[in-house]
């Protein structure tokens, strides 16, 4: 079985927003051969964003969380700390740190990454969009 690790974009847009999924996206998040992961520090990035009135959920965050983990078969993946120091040493052009923790997940499970991101798209080999 492949696996794929979403990005919070990722899981953002197949919560409420699928039509700016790339359509190889949407092939993928469809696949039932492909199991569906997610970094537990995606869930802190909502929050964080939901807090801020930067991002409109319709329940609490921790609510919304756990709707989406169940809805959509996506497994949560803890930051351990095997990953969170894989993200440090992760050679990135850019220093957010959570897409550090993000890759660093994808890299721990041998998972491809499903992200929009352009940076990390050419940057990183095991992207997938």
């Amino acid at each position: 079985m492949t696996s794929v690790v979403l990005a919070t974009c990722v899981v953002l847009w197949l919560a409420g927003q699928q039509d700016a999924l790339s359509e190889n996206a949407r092939r993928v998040l469809a696949d039932p051969a492909v199991a569906l992961h997610v970094s537990a520090i995606s869930a802190w990035e909502i929050a964080v964003k939901a807090r801020k009135g930067k991002l409109g959920l319709p329940d609490a965050p921790d609510v919304w969380w756990q709707r989406f983990l169940g809805s959509f078969g996506v497994h949560e993946v803890a930051v351990t700390g095997v990953i969170a120091m894989g993200a440090v040493a992760e050679e990135l052009p850019h220093g957010d740190p959570a897409d550090r923790i993000v890759v660093a997940t994808a890299r721990s499970l041998g998972a491809r990454l499903l992200t929009a991101d352009r940076i990390l798209r050419e940057t990183i080999p095991f992207v997938v969009w």
